[in-house]
């Protein structure tokens, strides 16, 4: 049984595993023999050693930072895209009149919106809450209302004509069939959210890994750089992981209580 367990992962990871090593290993070759400078791209041992040697202030200081911009402005697009998403499913009029500044909210550039951010909070954490809020809340707002249009017609029509009210159709089945696709829009946020955080800290924030990294970028310390930008690439993973074990418990659940 064991045996069996190891040869799926190996199945499964393996592959991608084995590419990793190869490009680590030339990665490394290559800057050891000079073929490109440190400071443009340093060898993967010395981005190792930079995160070994900056551990706290990375993972004690600046990590934490970027995480509680992360988990707030993501908290706060579920909750609002949330209400918002369901809100436009079921009054038309506010469908109408809200979708085309949804559109027109993911057209502007965050970059363009990050310095009036700051200067309506200043170098406070909401600045950089607002940046992740905006970024993370139209994929939440989206896949809600796109769930929810396409959750079984045929079981709301047989709910209403058995006299069921509108919001009981909706919570009996219209939510739990539209959870699917609120969940893929929440994976899809969360990652989103880690980005917001760094464009946030890379133009004003006092700390922060994106902070951390602009500050070693100006200094040329590209190991310290890419040690930061590693720690970022790795806490979008497991906030995805995180999302996509939820979605497993609650879709696992639900799936008996709907069928």
């Amino acid at each position: 049984m064991r045996a069996k367990s190891y040869k799926g992962l190996l199945q499964k990871y393996g592959p991608f595993t084995l590419l990793a090593t190869v490009v680590l290993a030339v990665w490394e070759l290559v800057v050891r023999l000079g073929a490109v400078p440190e400071f443009i791209l340093p060898a993967p041992s010395s981005i190792g050693a930079a995160l070994l040697e900056h551990r706290k202030l990375l993972i004690g200081v600046h990590l934490l930072a970027t995480l509680q911009e992360v988990l707030t402005g993501f908290l706060l697009s579920i909750l609002c895209g949330t209400l918002l998403g369901t809100g436009m499913f079921m009054f038309r009029p506010l469908e109408k009149a809200l979708y085309p500044f949804l559109i027109i909210s993911q057209t502007i550039p965050l970059i363009a919106l990050s310095p009036i951010f700051i200067m309506w909070f200043g170098y406070t954490l909401w600045s950089k809450v607002a940046v992740v809020f905006l970024t993370a809340f139209f994929p939440v707002v989206v896949s809600t209302y796109d769930g929810l249009r396409s959750s079984g017609k045929g079981y709301s029509d047989l709910l209403l004509t058995m006299g069921a009210s509108r919001w009981q159709v909706l919570a009996k089945t219209q939510a739990p069939l539209a959870l699917p696709a609120f969940f893929s829009g929440l994976k899809l946020s969360v990652v989103y959210c880690v980005i917001g955080a760094t464009i946030g800290e890379w133009l004003g924030g006092r700390e922060g890994l994106g902070y951390f990294s602009r500050r070693m970028a100006g200094n040329l310390q590209s190991a310290e750089m890419f040690a930061a930008v590693i720690l970022l690439s790795v806490m979008g993973i497991l906030l995805f992981l995180a999302v996509a074990w939820i979605e497993v418990v609650i879709l696992r659940r639900n799936g008996s209580a709907v069928l």
